[in-house]
């Protein structure tokens, strides 16, 4: 009944909800194959296209966005191509084959990150495609590289940036900074020939707040199914000593924006146990808050990667009132491991749970609307968890590659 959590330092406001352990996420680098099941969507490989993409956030950091960039890698060599990556040098992190690290510097407000110089790699060849995953320099370096080697451009849009500047400047500059973040994002853009949003409220915040003049299509960034699967919860619960009766949780970076002091109302008075993994900065004043409501609270503090299934598959309910998400990836994991969604009918939540499928949505703020759909959802829960299984191979990472290979096919011009 728990999950995977986010670190309190994330990079200029990059939604850090998943955050496997590096371990991990260098198997997956380098094309490991454990947990491969029969329901792995592996595509036929009717053509090949060669990728670079460019990414001022990787290994060994852990986010979402650094997640998503190394299983794409993975995945896209293994039946697509090839796809290397360029991005900034951390130290402690030897690239491998295909991956290219150029010089950086300490990111200034973020110690634990590095700013890489807009430099392009020697020896890196021609590809038929570049991909840009973010908006500053190492990205900026993949569209010169891109128009100097005459290849086309294509860029995600991962995260609403400008939705938290008011988290990292003082009110009175968090206008003029919006202003300014999002008439560069906006002259980002417009320098390459197509952008990729995870979900469709991606793409209407993209077109609305920031007003590209380019098109814009909509490709989720896909989860690994062949993981994130029903498992026998059972050790998982006798190692966290969670009880029999209903258990809801939420994995995910513990902020303000994640607005967990919700959740926690949402169980006062219940026979809930609510269990709450990861970190953040709100942390201490959720654990003191939960202090003050008549429920069972449980922090459990990060998780490793390979206990999220177990953590998922235990839930009864998996609970996400974060109104800020871009696509909101810990609810496609939970509804791969059958685990109904209740969330709020906010930002990307209100396309990424689907109302009576899998789970239901609730009013941003109506706390009685926010109990009513956990009850529900308790009430036909194997009805909705049959339906999360059916759904499974629409969340996989080899489908969203499909649609992603046939955007560069037309990007292209094929």
């Amino acid at each position: 009944m728990v999950s995977n959590a986010a670190r309190t330092d994330c990079f200029a406001g990059y939604n850090c909800a998943l955050v496997p352990n590096v371990a991990t996420l260098e198997a997956v680098s380098l094309g490991s194959t454990t947990n491969l099941g029969a329901d792995s969507g592996s595509p036929s490989m009717t053509g090949t296209q060669t990728v670079t993409a460019f990414t001022d956030l990787y290994l060994p950091t852990v986010n979402g966005v650094t997640y998503t960039v190394a299983l794409w890698r993975d995945r896209w060599s293994r039946h697509h191509g090839s796809m290397d990556v360029v991005f900034p040098e951390m130290g402690g992190y030897e690239p491998r084959d295909g991956e290219y690290d150029v010089p950086s510097v300490g990111a200034p407000l973020y110690p634990r990150y590095r700013l890489g110089l807009p430099a392009v790699p020697s020896g890196l060849e021609t590809p038929e495609i570049v991909h840009v995953h973010t908006p500053y320099t190492v990205g900026a370096a993949g569209i010169r590289f891109a128009r100097q080697r005459d290849v086309p451009v294509v860029a995600s849009y991962h995260t609403l940036l400008d939705d938290r500047v008011d988290q990292h400047v003082p009110p009175p500059l968090v206008d003029v900074c919006k202003r300014t973040h999002r008439a560069y994002e906006r002259a980002f853009l417009e320098r390459v020939d197509h952008v990729v949003a995870p979900t469709a409220f991606a793409r209407r915040r993209l077109l609305t707040a920031i007003q590209p003049a380019v098109d814009v299509t909509v490709v989720s960034n896909g989860i690994d199914t062949t993981m994130f699967r029903p498992v026998d919860p059972a050790a998982f619960c006798d190692a966290y000593e969670l009880p029999e009766g209903p258990v809801l949780g939420y994995t995910g970076r513990h902020g303000p924006e994640k607005n967990l002091e919700e959740a926690i109302d949402a169980v006062d008075a219940t026979d809930y146990t609510l269990v709450l993994a990861g970190d953040g900065p709100a942390r201490a004043s959720l654990e003191v808050y939960a202090r003050t409501v008549d429920a069972d609270v449980r922090f459990l503090g990060f998780l490793d990667r390979e206990e999220l299934p177990a953590f998922y598959s235990t839930l009864d309910v998996f609970v996400f009132p974060s109104p800020v998400e871009t696509q909101g990836l810990v609810a496609l994991e939970a509804t791969a491991c059958a685990t109904p969604v209740v969330a709020v009918d906010a930002g990307a939540l209100t396309d990424s749970v689907i109302d009576g499928e899998t789970g239901y949505r609730y009013e941003p703020g109506d706390l009685e609307s926010f109990r009513w759909a956990i009850r529900r959802t308790l009430a036909e829960h194997d009805r909705l968890s049959d339906l999360c299984r059916r759904r499974r191979q629409m969340l996989s990472v080899e489908h969203s590659l499909e649609q992603l290979g046939d955007l560069y096919d037309d990007v292209r011009g094929n």
